[in-house]
């Protein structure tokens, strides 16, 4: 029997990433072979990103690339940048269907029902209307040593710069005990850590029946036998609750990363993105969540050159955030979405301005970040083992609860080993150390 090789590419966020594992999972359990996007395949799949042009760019460029590996493939579109320009991913030379954020379920009996290479087929669906989480199979379990745990789909903010609302459609949150069942395969599978994530991911529960939020939700997680580590991705300001500080605080499994977009400190600015916050509030959450959690390690976004933006209104975003003290910073340049309200408004802010103001922001950030984590030097540290390091031959790395990367010397294979490390010198942002011990589990 000739088996069929199927290739995944994914691009964008970490709920990507879930859902591309969830789609290896699906092929593999129809008779599929999985293999890396660089090698030749019979199908290609590429799930897009579409938050900035540059993740749209990647994507044609990695539809040309699959075309190039196997000119005789047939390739397959999905994700939130065929979801919401459908048309022009077709258009792109190579492409046999596009599908959007709701059809993954249904990938491989479609590909199947197209019996080959046909030309360009849209099958995207309406994101907005779809009202429940879809669950997908459980995401094969490969090499990584932490996973991803997707939670919710959907957001119901509707950001003025922001295309994802049109691309994943509103909040829906998916049933705790579909939640707390994969988490358990997780965790006898031999995964360290586990990562929360979501596109609104503090907005859990919210669209539920039962009495369930993010804080409860993780209360019952770290209840589960055997699981060591337990990290919370991105959660915004204004979902971030009195509960779920106190939860995170109370619960040693629980990171002590918080990851909490800013976008802008300028409150004018906060109110065209239609951010229901303002730089008063967000400073005063940080200090509540010190105050709960010492030397909690914070990071965050920042959006430079959104639309009207001036010098002055750029430079109180920076001196906030140099207030701040964030511990790593995701800096990202204005890029218009069509369909967005921001697209449309005046005083777009020249290219070469954005330019500049992302590399003063992006140089802040690393000051920050080496700041946070010369706080670690001397100290001994829990290290989640990844990988043997690139950068620092006869070394391997990893990262600590507090998301700062760790490389110490190790002739032993590690790999997703928890292990205590004695942080000696900072090179850069990644701390080097010497190994003490491996850790034990039962200390977490």
């Amino acid at each position: 029997m000739n088996i069929k090789k199927v290739a995944i590419a994914t691009l964008g966020c970490k709920v990507n990433q879930y859902d591309s594992a969830a789609l290896a999972s699906l092929f593999s359990r129809r008779g599929y072979q999985v293999v890396d996007f660089a090698e030749p395949a019979d199908i290609y799949i590429i799930n897009t990103c579409t938050v900035t042009h540059i993740g749209d760019r990647k994507s044609r460029q990695l539809i040309r690339r699959a075309a190039k590996n196997n000119p005789d493939a047939l390739i397959v579109v999905t994700g939130c940048y065929a979801q919401v320009s459908p048309e022009e991913v077709a258009a792109v030379p190579g492409v046999d269907l596009v599908l959007g954020t709701r059809e993954k379920g249904r990938i491989v009996d479609l590909i199947e029902s197209a019996g080959g290479r046909n030309g360009p087929r849209v099958a995207v669906q309406d994101a907005c209307a779809a009202k429940e989480f879809e669950e997908l199979p459980a995401p094969a379990l490969g090499e990584r040593v932490r996973a991803f745990l997707k939670i919710q789909e959907g957001c119901s903010n509707y950001c003025t710069y922001c295309i994802v609302p049109y691309a994943r459609g509103p909040l829906k949150s998916r049933r705790p005990e579909n939640i707390l069942a994969e988490a358990r395969c997780l965790i006898a599978a031999g995964y360290k850590e586990i990562v929360v994530t979501g596109i609104q991911t503090g907005a859990y529960g919210r669209d539920l029946p039962e009495e369930i939020d993010l804080a409860r939700l993780l209360v019952s997680l770290v209840k589960l036998p055997g699981l060591v580590r337990l990290r919370l991705s991105s959660v915004e300001p204004l979902d971030f609750t009195p509960s779920l500080i106190a939860v995170v605080a109370a619960q040693e499994k629980i990171c002590r990363h918080l990851h909490i977009p800013l976008q802008s400190a300028d409150n004018t600015v906060l109110q065209k993105m239609n951010r229901h916050y303002t730089a008063e509030y967000f400073r005063e959450l940080i200090a509540t969540i010190r105050r709960n959690i010492p030397e909690v390690a914070i990071t965050t976004d920042v959006l430079v050159g959104f639309p009207g933006e001036t010098e002055e209104q750029f430079a109180s975003t920076y001196l906030f955030v140099q207030e701040m003290a964030f511990s790593r910073l995701h800096v990202f340049k204005y890029s218009p979405r069509k369909g967005t309200p921001a697209a449309k408004m005046p005083n777009q802010v020249p290219a070469p301005v954005k330019e500049e103001r992302s590399r003063r922001m992006i140089a802040l950030g690393e000051a920050l970040a080496g700041a946070f984590a010369a706080r670690f030097l001397g100290r001994q540290v829990e290290v989640l083992a990844e990988e043997p390091s690139r950068e620092f031959p006869g070394c391997y790395e990893g990262l600590t609860g507090h998301y700062l990367r760790v490389a110490f010397p190790a002739a032993l294979d590690l790999r997703a080993e928890l292990v205590k490390v004695q942080v000696a010198e900072l090179c850069g942002t990644v701390l080097k150390g010497t190994l003490v011990e491996k850790a034990r589990e039962e200390n977490f």
